[in-house]
């Protein structure tokens, strides 16, 4: 599940109000506000909802201990716009090049293919966002499972992982998945919020599994699946500007804030947030073959 910002207004309206309507379903510590190394792995800082203070946003994510993020180019304008943000902050800031399923009505195999080739040769670290999305079925299901299929080969082709929005579309995206994989294909399944046996099926075939800020809504009550992830497939991430989580409901949300959902999942797995910050940075470095930080006095080290 994600936000896309190229799908226009109305999608961001609908999950503003998602955002909105519930509220906060455990007392967060107050260690939340700011948790050491954690990695945002998907946010769309390159989309419009930031051109007004893009640099504060940044500046804010790094104060409350954003050690990189991956900036999602969720369509091939979004991709660009990324890897001009990248350039911008290089180290730091990463970047993806796919197609959503939203748009994938209108994808066309050679050119976006060879788009998305470019676009890995310029350093883009992931294929994605890509996926199927049955739920709003905003392109025919057909368009879509082309489309996702076309980017899994692509993803095998330049040995790059995938990031994957799936909605209402557990069957389909386990099987496509686990060809995928069989192929070397590595990849994560973002924003999730189930079922549990697709996220089973990820992890059977070594893909990662994300969560956002969702897990703090009220509404959510599967802490088992919180827990269900193996550590060293766990990831963490903001959505941003979509799903800010408690207690920034009905705002626009921010890659800093992944520290509460970072708060959330320890609270759920009975560890600490230093513990999960750390562990789904490495993962996330893994996945996507981002470098190592630099380390800072005092700070503690990633758990074995």
């Amino acid at each position: 599940m994600s936000g896309k910002g190229d799908a226009g207004s109305g999608k961001r309206d609908r999950l503003v109000a998602e955002s909105a309507s519930s509220h906060e379903p455990f007392a967060f510590p107050s260690a939340a506000a700011r948790v050491p190394r954690f990695i945002d792995s998907h946010c769309h800082l390159a989309d419009p909802a930031f051109d007004s203070d893009r640099e504060e946003v940044i500046a804010r994510a790094r104060e409350s201990g954003a050690e990189a993020i991956v900036c999602i180019g969720e369509s091939l304008d979004a991709a660009e716009r990324a890897r001009r943000l990248s350039d911008a902050h290089p180290g730091w800031l990463h970047w993806t090049a796919g197609v959503h399923p939203h748009d994938a009505a209108a994808f066309e195999p050679t050119r976006d293919l060879d788009a998305i080739r470019r676009c890995i040769a310029c350093g883009a670290v992931a294929v994605g966002e890509c996926g199927l999305d049955y739920h709003y079925d905003n392109s025919p299901r057909a368009s879509q499972r082309a489309a996702f299929a076309a980017q899994l080969e692509l993803a095998a082709e330049v040995d790059r992982p995938v990031v994957v929005h799936t909605r209402d579309a557990a069957d389909d995206t386990r099987d496509m998945m686990r060809d995928a994989a069989a192929h070397g294909v590595r990849g994560v399944l973002h924003c999730f919020t189930g079922p549990r046996e697709l996220a089973e099926a990820a992890v059977d075939v070594g893909w990662h599994v994300s969560f956002s800020g969702i897990v703090t809504f009220r509404r959510w009550d599967d802490v088992e699946l919180l827990r269900a992830i193996p550590d060293d497939r766990l990831l963490v991430e903001s959505d941003a500007p979509y799903l800010a989580p408690v207690p920034h409901r009905g705002h626009r949300n921010e890659p800093g804030w992944v520290a509460h959902t970072v708060a959330r999942l320890a609270d759920a797995r009975g560890t600490s947030a230093d513990t999960v910050a750390a562990r789904t940075a490495r993962n996330a470095r893994t996945l996507f073959g981002l470098p190592a930080p630099a380390p800072r006095p005092g700070e503690p080290r990633e758990p074995e």
